[in-house]
């Protein structure tokens, strides 16, 4: 019986996206009730959450929670599941509160497609968050794998409905946008281009890991408005100077464009609106902003990890471990000397069994104590600077030995640590670790961005203050000026001049000169320079992280190629995790090749370990790994030559 109800369930949602799909109204021309767009299927990675869903034990939980587009409805979750080893079957609820919305039996085999029906979640503040709940049947006879889950992939949600256009302000950004065109002149105005990243990185930081493309666009010539209506889930902003001062829609077949406009000194201040949390009041066709600020309150040196976006974590299984996110974007700085004051409990074990816990950070173990009778945390915890990252998970494991019985009939152990827990941290000097991985933390809370002029510098600010913030839990305060004064200014700086580096006060790490030469600082040797001369001479762009008297600033520049940044900033945008990815302090984009990322962190570490101890000798083993790190250096730069010459036409 509950399979047939869930198949007709299925059939019903299939029936009614069908027709909305294959209407010609809805497909021609905006529905009578407002409406802009047919229902869609968007993957769950789209909507902000997790592509990969896994469920650990007899009885897994994972809460998910869907944004839902005004007049849309979520009627199914379709996933692909795979079962764990030596797992008969498995059913999976879907709850809202007290209330079962629906069970489905998943079948066996490997990557099985399953629809989850969701018709009847309720929706509040244009989302749906419901709690899916897994039971697991063992093979007899044999026992369950706890590092086993049963997973689903390739989640997507299944809409029903049509989403209604905004007609107020407030209503202008969906909880789900796929696209965002900001338009704005030919040749930008320096207030105009101040509003334009302003805007572009507080829409990345409100929809955060949904990731949106954002893109700049030139406003076609004598044209007051956008040149066409948007898409389904998409949005168009325009962005001028002028007298009339606010925001406000201009009505279009579909979706309204918006247009932010003012002089000067008010443009800036009227593009924080979308983003702030005045924004909900803004119930009406046109809103002047006053006075926002837009600067985050950052925590100082002593916080805790509720603050650090952890309110707790805990862990149910008979070798229970936790995960403690030390997220530097969060803490608003580069820091070093993070302690974290562990504060919580597990549950106590018998006289029969023995117990340590273990913390561990990138599989190195740190710190580890004996288990406590009473089953209480309180432990001191430093985390040595070597092993920070820009995102760094501290682990925590309780290991117990003894008989537990056939399939450990004794768990589950708990494991909690409280959100309560102080974090201690100091500002780095330089930033630990450096490099790429010191961004965007290093360029907090404010950045000064650098233009070389027009408008295509902008557009490439743009994409750069983009994928930073798509790094940060906070937002990115920024502030847009021409790139001689932003080399002059004292702030943290991204500094944008495509064809070409001429400030010779800043010492970029690759640095091209005349002829193919290029002048390279030596990874791991502050200081020290070496030059590599290429035949014929290569082409490229690059990002390039600077450092220099108490102040970080990220480069974007080539030899004369400013097609080649396009290249990078592209490759860059076409996932988010490449620039989560980024280490060393450079990164280099030729025609036909894939970037190239040089120089490393643990220069910063190796300079602060012979600082320590100026007065004393370096031990053999040190020496030897200098020598391994030339050699190093000295096989990269022919690989390098080896490549340009098979890529002349002489060869």
């Amino acid at each position: 019986m509950r399979g047939n109800v869930g198949t007709a369930m299925r059939l019903l949602a299939a029936v009614t996206l069908t027709a909305l799909l294959i209407s010609p109204v809805a497909m021609s021309q905006p529905p009578s009730d407002g409406g802009v767009s047919a229902a869609p299927t968007l993957p769950l990675v789209q909507l902000g959450a997790p592509a990969d869903l896994a469920f650990y034990g007899i009885q897994g939980t994972e809460t998910l929670t869907i944004p839902v587009p005004s007049g849309l409805a979520p009627v199914a979750l379709d996933v692909t599941t795979q079962l764990p080893v030596n797992v008969r079957s498995a059913t999976v609820t879907v709850m809202q509160e007290d209330r079962t919305l629906s069970r489905v039996d998943i079948p066996p085999g490997e990557r099985v497609s399953v629809s989850i029906p969701l018709a009847g979640a309720e929706i509040v503040d244009n989302a749906v968050t419901v709690i899916l709940r897994s039971y697991l049947l063992p093979v007899p006879g044999y026992c369950l794998d706890p590092t086993n889950p049963l997973r689903f992939s390739d989640g997507a949600v299944a809409f029903a409905g049509v989403e209604i256009a905004p007609t107020v302000v407030a209503d202008f950004l969906p909880p789900v946008l796929r696209q965002l065109t900001i338009f704005v002149s030919g040749e930008p105005s320096q207030a105009e281009s101040d509003a334009t990243v302003r805007l572009a990185t507080a829409v990345a930081a409100q929809f955060g890991s949904q990731a949106p493309d954002i893109i700049v666009a030139p406003l076609p010539d004598r044209q007051s408005s956008p040149p066409g209506p948007s898409a389904p889930l998409q949005r168009q902003i325009l962005i001028r100077e002028g007298p009339d001062v606010g925001v406000f829609l201009v009505p279009t077949d579909g979706v309204p464009a918006l247009i932010i406009e003012g002089p000067p000194d008010a443009l800036a201040n009227q593009s924080r609106l979308l983003a702030s949390d005045v924004n909900r009041l803004a119930l009406a066709s046109k809103a002047v902003a006053g006075p926002l600020r837009s600067t985050p309150q950052l925590p100082g040196d002593q916080t805790t990890l509720r603050r650090l976006g952890q309110p707790g974590v805990n862990a149910v299984a008979l070798s229970p471990q936790v995960n403690i996110g030390l997220d530097q974007t969060r803490l608003g700085r580069s820091a070093h000397g993070l302690r974290v004051h562990l504060q919580g409990s597990y549950t106590p074990l018998p006289e029969s069994i023995g117990g340590q816990l273990v913390a561990s950070i990138a599989g190195e173990t740190i710190d580890r104590w004996p288990a406590d009778p009473s089953g209480a945390i309180d432990r001191w915890v430093d985390v040595p600077d070597r092993l920070l990252q820009r995102y760094t998970n501290l682990g925590l494991r309780l290991d117990i030995s003894g008989d537990t019985g056939r399939c450990g009939e004794f768990q589950p152990l708990t494991l909690t640590i409280d959100g309560e827990s102080p974090v201690l941290s100091s500002p780095a000097d330089p930033p630990v670790p450096g490099g790429f991985q010191s961004m965007p933390q290093s360029l907090m809370p404010r950045t000064v961005v650098g233009l070389g002029g027009g408008f295509d510098d902008l557009r490439r600010a743009t994409d750069i203050m983009v994928g930073l913030q798509r790094l940060s839990a906070l937002p990115i305060d920024t502030s847009v000026m021409p790139l001689a004064d932003a080399v002059a200014d004292s702030a943290p700086a991204v500094l944008v001049s495509a064809e070409r580096w001429t400030d010779d006060t800043i010492t970029l790490p690759i640095e091209p000169g005349a002829d193919g030469e290029l002048t390279v600082q030596r990874a791991g040797e502050p200081g020290e320079t070496t030059t590599l001369t290429l035949d014929p001479a290569l082409r490229f762009g690059s990002l390039q992280t600077v450092y220099d008297d108490g102040r970080s600033m990220l480069v974007a520049t080539s030899n004369d190629a400013p097609e080649q940044v396009d290249a990078l900033l592209s490759w860059l945008g076409e996932n988010v995790q490449r620039w989560s990815s980024l280490d060393g302090t450079a990164v280099i984009a030729t025609a036909d090749r894939q970037p190239v990322v040089y120089g490393a962190t643990q220069a910063e570490e190796q300079d602060t370990a012979e600082s320590s101890a100026p007065n004393a000798g370096l031990p053999w083993w040190a020496w030897a790994a200098i020598a391994l790190a030339a050699v190093s250096v000295v096989l990269a730069v022919a690989v390098i030559v080896a490549r340009a010459r098979r890529k002349s036409p002489a060869s």
